[in-house]
């Protein structure tokens, strides 16, 4: 028997292997999509400690003109923050926390960011 005869026809292998790409896809779409959603919620964290920060420092602005620190930070949050951001205004310094971005409140709620900005004097 020569060694041509003992393989397998080229046609028969890949009738076998046809949906073996449309197996895997499924397989990775549950790891692409936990994937996306680690990137996003890194970087909504990331945003809120800019946001944090910022409105932190707006506080602290106001209260050194005499203003509501409050005020100040309410102001320089976008919409979406304002609602899940608390200050807290003790002597000089105003603390801001925020609320990430999150598509679960429980992972939000662990990864709220605090920022603070004090005033010399008050």
């Amino acid at each position: 028997m020569s060694a041509a005869r003992c393989r397998p026809p080229i046609r028969a292998l890949r009738r076998g292997q046809s949906g073996q790409a449309s197996v895997e896809l499924l397989g990775a779409i549950p790891a692409l999509l936990l994937l996306g959603v680690v990137i996003f919620q890194v970087l909504a964290v990331g945003h809120a400690a800019v946001l944090a920060g910022s409105a932190a420092e707006a506080g602290a602005l106001a209260l050194a003109a005499g203003a509501d620190p409050e005020a100040g930070v309410r102001e320089a949050l976008p919409g979406w923050s304002r609602l899940a951001a608390h200050v807290s205004v003790s002597g000089g310094t105003v603390e801001v926390r925020v609320r990430p971005l999150s598509p679960l409140e429980v992972v939000a709620r662990k990864l709220e960011i605090t920022a603070d900005a004090s005033v010399e004097g008050s």
